[in-house]
């Protein structure tokens, strides 16, 4: 089964979101989000390049030894896509945080916006 380009789009997300070091990051997040691209949560709004890779940044901050990790598949059509995702702790294998996302890309597969959505946040969070 070949990876179609909506695949392709959330692994490269994941990539972003699952990168720790400032140029590791820098470079995630230019190949998968477009120049202008963006990235909106109930906790965050963000424009560019610099900006997504601040609020990846922010969230390592506050969940050090974590990865996000997809569940279930991606269901795309036209350029859109959508897929639900959780927050891991590496040490326990806990998944304090989970939600879903809406991501819309250009022709070239790389992401215009990120619509995200929470399911489960932690008290205080």
């Amino acid at each position: 089964m070949s990876v179609n380009r909506f695949e392709s789009a959330v692994a490269r997300y994941f990539e972003a979101w699952n990168a720790t070091e400032p140029e590791t990051l820098a470079k995630a997040v230019a190949a998968a989000w477009t120049p202008d691209g963006g990235y909106t949560d109930p906790l965050a709004e963000a424009g560019g390049h610099e900006q997504i890779a601040a609020v990846i940044a922010a969230a390592h901050e506050q969940f050090p030894g974590f990865v996000f990790r997809p569940l279930g598949t991606v269901d795309g059509h036209h350029d859109t896509a959508r897929f639900s995702w959780e927050l891991v702790n590496q040490a326990d294998g806990s998944a304090p945080v989970a939600g879903f996302d809406v991501i819309t890309l250009d022709a070239e597969g790389r992401i215009k916006q990120v619509l995200g959505f929470l399911d489960r946040v932690p008290a205080g969070a």
